[in-house]
């Protein structure tokens, strides 16, 4: 889902040098080792390239999707690139060059994704989750997809730092309302579940009229029996990459047109209200 670009951030784009000092400034200091300690001894590797920020080439040839983070997406073919996502590339150039451009990698527990990128977390020279320093930066979304979840909960605390400061992407609210998805891709959306439905293919929570939240059926053993007690008319706030029935001709009477598929109980959040 593609944000409206925050204001102020057109002249922090100008000046590139700076942003990692900015960031830095108003997360209080809190080092991101506080967040997500080294687990275990990472295998050393030298990285030729960050691609964005949430992606880096290895100087062997592999491409490194790092686990726990989404990051705004890079301009391509013709599109803008969505707000951040410069900033973010910069300061995971920076994190790796303060870390003489070699890191410390530790595969997920699924090791490849569909696409044959590595699945991994990455540490600077001095132990610090370098994901968890973009969040805390609010310089990209958490994510949990599983079973590469061990560390989402230290990583959930280093965004909830970044949105407590206002941070990044978090000083203007990037949460959109069910009522106002308009088209597929990642995006934070709040709303009131009406209803919750159960078939072969999973749990369905229908937030509003048009966006319906599934729990895929493989994924069902992964979430609590009581996760979705008292769910029914709560307010809450799902994360995760929408898809738009209406495209491939797939959209039924009476369904509703978006579907986000929850891949863990904490892509669902309770709110207020």
């Amino acid at each position: 889902m593609r944000m409206a670009n925050p204001s102020g951030f057109a002249l922090l784009q100008k000046k590139a040098p700076l942003v990692g000092a900015f960031f830095m400034g108003v997360i209080w200091h809190v080092p991101a080792l506080a967040f997500c300690p080294l687990p275990e001894r990472p295998q050393q590797v030298a990285v030729r390239q960050v691609v964005d920020g949430d992606t880096v080439r290895l100087v062997d040839g592999r491409s490194v999707r790092l686990i726990g983070i989404n990051a705004p997406e890079l301009g391509r073919n013709g599109r803008s690139s969505e707000p951040y996502a410069e900033a973010a590339k910069r300061r995971l150039q920076a994190l790796v060059k303060a870390s003489d451009g070699r890191v410390g990698l530790v595969r997920g527990a699924e090791g490849k994704d569909r696409y044959g990128r590595t699945l991994a977390h990455i540490y600077g020279r001095n132990g610090d989750n370098l994901q968890a320093q973009l969040l805390s930066e609010g310089l990209g979304y958490r994510v949990a997809v599983a079973p590469n979840v061990r560390l989402s909960s230290c990583l959930q605390l280093a965004e909830q730092a970044a949105r407590k400061a206002g941070a990044g992407m978090w000083r203007r609210s990037p949460v959109v309302r069910a009522s106002d998805v308009r088209q597929s891709g990642f995006a934070l959306i709040g709303g009131r579940i009406e209803g919750i439905e159960r078939n072969r293919g999973g749990v369905w929570l229908t937030l509003g009229n048009s966006v319906v939240l599934q729990v895929p059926a493989r994924l069902q053993r992964n979430f609590p029996a009581s996760f979705f007690d008292n769910l029914k008319g709560r307010q809450v706030e799902a994360r995760g990459w929408v898809l738009d029935r209406s495209r491939k001709g797939s959209l039924k009477p009476g369904q509703r047109r978006w579907v986000l598929p929850l891949t863990d109980p904490s892509m669902l959040e309770r709110t207020s209200g």
